[in-house]
């Protein structure tokens, strides 16, 4: 039953997008909180939201145990996403194609492939090393030339609708009570080591128990409204649309040493490539600059696929991430000094398949006081002031 607006909550949450929709709906659903929920979204069409705009993938191809940890029960979660996100019987779908990566290594980076994949198959990720000849065998499409080894996921990643999962966690916490508020946070007021209350582009003034950031690129700004240096910036990424006239048999997400990926979407393919730091601006802007895949994207396609020589751009769009500029890795939990005020934040591009873990942490951290299932505490705020960052190397 939707709840109706007031004028002070149990827990405010800043920004409406996937990790904020998936702390609102675990909080609801834990049988623990009874307290009321806020969602506070700028844009509830979505269009520019940084969800939507997501490639839509998940993997748990990564250097770091706690992401690897976060990747394996959001893929369970997604499996369960019929019957947990269900609302009046009707049950979402998500589109969930698994298909896996292919991290392509060069000799120059194969030992650091070699020493990801060892730690993640001790964390329980379903993956495989795969040699030269073996990938040619495999995807006999695909060269391997240049190429010393690969790291092939047999389960458990893959890619789905961004959106729907947005909008099943959107529905199911307005249906557990969460009150979704169209507004912006202009003001963070605090009192005593807390925050009290937030103010709003609308001139409503919210008083709150706990505030969660999940602002996603804008995370920065509103942590800045509470006086706090959160290292989180929007970063611009382009996805192009390409067309190829012939088909790739079983081919998942690939990732070529250069960095360009590509997957198959919807009888098309998508793939783009991230820039060089230097050529990385803070930008929150969605214009697209084709050239790139000319320039930049296309010729490592067609090296690595011959089938890619003759494809033809069909779209393009631009979102962005929020990036954590340390360590490229979540900020989750409070802050050290100012307890109420929950960070959601950095994720870097791994948003999208973290949501379910992040919003279950979440929630157990502000109804419970600790993380009662994986324990997130090396993604706290306070690692910037130890200097101690959480390097995440498999950054695409």
């Amino acid at each position: 039953m939707a709840a109706e607006a007031r004028a002070s909550y149990d827990v405010a949450i800043i920004g409406g997008g996937v990790i904020g929709c998936a702390v609102a709906y675990f909080l609801a659903a834990d049988p623990g909180f009874d307290g009321t929920v806020a969602v506070i979204e700028r844009d509830p069409s979505y269009e520019d939201c940084s969800t939507t705009r997501s490639a839509g993938s998940i993997r748990q191809q990564f250097s770091t145990p706690e992401n690897i940890q976060m990747s394996l029960f959001g893929r369970a979660f997604l499996d369960s996403v019929g019957e947990a996100l269900a609302v009046e019987g009707e049950r979402p779908d998500i589109g969930f194609v698994e298909r896996g990566y292919l991290f392509l290594a060069s000799e120059a980076t194969k030992a650091a492939l070699e020493a990801s994949h060892a730690i993640q198959k001790a964390h329980g990720a379903d993956n495989v090393l795969l040699a030269p000849a073996e990938i040619e065998a495999r995807f006999p499409w695909l060269s391997a030339e240049g190429v010393a080894v690969g790291s092939l996921g047999l389960s458990g990643e893959g890619w789905f609708d961004p959106a729907s999962l947005l909008h099943a966690f959107r529905r199911k916490a307005r249906s557990l009570g969460a009150l979704y508020l169209r507004d912006e946070v202009t003001g963070i007021e605090r009192t005593g080591g807390r925050v009290a209350a937030l103010t709003m582009a609308s001139g409503v003034r919210i008083a709150c128990g706990a505030v969660v950031n999940a602002a996603g690129p804008r995370a920065g700004r509103v942590a800045a409204l509470a006086g706090i240096d959160l290292p989180v910036t929007a970063k611009k990424r382009f996805v192009f649309v390409f067309d190829c006239r012939e088909d790739l048999p079983g081919c998942p997400l690939v990732i070529d040493p250069a960095g360009v990926y590509f997957r198959p979407e919807s009888g098309k393919f998508i793939g783009g490539v991230s820039p060089a730091p230097e050529n990385d601006p803070d930008c929150f802007d969605l214009e697209v600059d084709y050239s790139w895949f000319d320039d930049r994207v296309w010729p490592r396609l067609a090296a690595r696929v011959k089938a890619f020589e003759a494809v033809k751009m069909a779209g393009a769009w631009a979102g962005h991430y929020d990036y954590n500029t340390v360590d490229q890795n979540a900020v989750l939990g409070p802050h050290p000094e100012t307890r109420n005020f929950f960070f959601a934040n950095g994720f870097s591009g791994h948003g999208l398949q973290q949501s379910p873990a992040a919003g279950r942490a979440t929630a157990e951290l502000i109804v419970h006081g600790a993380y009662r299932t994986l324990d997130l505490g090396r993604f706290g705020y306070a690692r910037f002031a130890a200097g101690e960052p959480v390097r995440e190397l498999a950054v695409v």
